[in-house]
């Protein structure tokens, strides 16, 4: 990447969505600007887990001030991702669909132990690089991340249901504050939590640090009171909690340093906080200058070497874990860029074309995971694992657009709740299930003379062109294509098999 290169990050946190544009600058990134608005997206889950209209609104509007700021910024310069309120909400894609158009550009909902390694990857970015074991601390609005690392890599990653929008609507209502409601407050996180204190207590770490919002309120009060600046204790913990009992109320709470835009939440933050401190033996945690969006952004920089891309690397453990066929998967996966090069080369770019095919090769690696379970319906396994699975470097959409593929990969078509508006999806899934039947003899091929096409004309009409005399050499492969464009006949799309003269 060129010195001098504007990357953008936009986080769709629980209460806040946040904006760092940075320039890049010999392997650092500087910041240039910085915005923040408190949309509290969070309180807007129904008791159905679906984002209120005013909940959506007050996003879209936001997203659509960004928008504007982010005018003339590439796509691969910019990346947004959203965390646990729209992990939970389930009409996240209405959100996402109107969200995206208003941004200008892709939201990715990540998964949490996904969030975990980018907020590691933001705070240890920003720290001096040193041999220290740490301990990273982020209480959001709706989840708590921990993370132990050293240097610029993790060791262990974990995401928890509980936060402090969360936590303050449950347990704080209407902001009313007590002894009884915060001793509850931090019972409770503590039995979310609880599981923590084998992998993440004291010896695990020489140092703790504190990322994002509650950690640099809670910093922020306690510095303008004469605490030390910069670190939360034990003792200051019980100063602040002190000072919100005899308060009673958020609205009576009158602190220095104390935002406006924290108050509603600084009880449930404060409650899991201290269930933190009490569970893992803490003493001090320094807050630290990074976060999730700085993480956002050094792996935009990741992203673009392929080398460092950690998605290839969680394909491969998944497909380890799982004890997958390595030579049958590599033997498809091959298969599979061929055909999908004939089809598509030259309608894309360079760089997409490159991006799909490895997205192909990542189903293909992956197509058979589902067999450790059941060879009955594996796919459907397979699909469900993709779905469900931790899989570093990547989004939640983008598993689950492999999931479908795994899915799709074998069994009807007009069962496949899939896009088939998408015609690089559809591309892709034609050219899986071609290579899992010229491969199912579990053998390399004879491809001589096989050519595939999509006709631009029709636009949803494939032609698959053999050799004359192919079909009597491979009477069983061309038994299963044929079989192949009778599926096909029930979607939009159609499959033609042809001999050429």
């Amino acid at each position: 990447m060129q010195n001098g290169t504007l990357l953008a990050a936009v986080d769709l946190g629980s209460n806040s969505f946040r904006l760092e544009i940075g320039r890049f600058d010999h392997g650092r990134i500087h910041r240039i600007e910085y915005l923040k608005e408190t949309v509290r997206q969070g309180n807007g889950l129904d008791a159905d887990r679906n984002l209120t209209q005013d909940a959506m609104q007050r996003g879209w509007d936001c997203l659509a001030r960004f928008g504007e700021r982010l005018a003339g910024f590439e796509k691969s310069q910019v990346r947004a991702v959203a965390t646990q309120t729209l992990r939970e909400a389930l009409n996240r894609d209405e959100f996402i669909q109107h969200g995206q158009k208003v941004l200008g550009f892709p939201i990715d909902v990540i998964a949490g132990r996904e969030e975990a390694r980018l907020i590691y990857q933001g705070v240890a970015h920003l720290l001096q690089q040193s041999d220290e074991r740490r301990l990273v601390v982020d209480i959001g609005g709706r989840s708590t991340e921990m993370i132990l690392g050293q240097g610029l890599q993790t060791r262990q990653l974990e995401s928890y249901r509980v936060g402090s929008v969360a936590w303050s609507m449950r347990y704080f209502p209407d902001g009313q504050f007590s002894s009884r409601a915060f001793q509850l407050a931090e019972v409770a996180a503590k039995a979310v939590l609880d599981e923590s204190m084998a992998t993440y207590r004291a010896g695990a770490w020489d140092a703790a640090y504190g990322s994002s919002g509650t950690i640099g309120a809670v910093c922020e009060v306690l510095a303008a009171a004469g605490w030390p600046p910069g670190v939360v204790t034990q003792g200051g913990l019980d100063w602040l909690l002190d000072k919100l009992v005899k308060a009673q109320s958020a609205e009576r709470l009158k602190l220095e340093g104390l935002k406006d835009e924290r108050r509603a939440v600084i009880g449930g933050g404060l409650s899991v906080l201290r269930a933190v401190f009490d569970l893992l033996d803490i003493e001090q945690m320094a807050a630290a200058q990074g976060a999730l969006r700085h993480g956002v952004l050094y792996d935009l920089l990741d992203r673009e070497a392929d080398l460092a891309d950690l998605r290839a690397a969680s394909v491969q453990r998944l497909a380890h874990n799982f004890n997958t066929d390595s030579v049958q998967a590599e033997r498809l996966s091959q298969v599979a860029q061929q055909l999908y090069l004939m089809a598509a080369g030259g309608t894309l770019p360079k760089a997409e074309l490159t991006g799909r095919q490895r997205e192909l090769a990542w189903a293909a690696q992956l197509h058979e995971v589902g067999s450790q379970i059941s060879h009955t319906y594996y796919h459907k396994h397979g699909a469900y694992i993709l779905d469900n699975a931790d899989a570093p470097g990547f989004a939640v959409h983008e598993m689950h657009r492999l999931s479908l593929l795994v899915l799709g990969h074998r069994g009807k078509l007009r069962k496949l709740e899939a896009d088939f508006e998408d015609r690089m999806f559809v591309q892709q899934l034609l050219c899986l299930r071609l290579a899992v039947i010229l491969c199912h003899a579990r053998r390399d091929p004879d491809l001589k003379g096989l050519q595939l096409q999509w006709d631009a004309e029709p636009g949803r009409r494939f032609c698959l062109t053999c050799r004359p005399g192919w079909e009597q050499a491979f009477p069983q492969s061309a038994y299963l294509l044929q079989e192949e464009v009778l599926a096909w006949q029930k979607t939009p799309w159609t499959l033609l098999l042809v001999s050429s003269a």
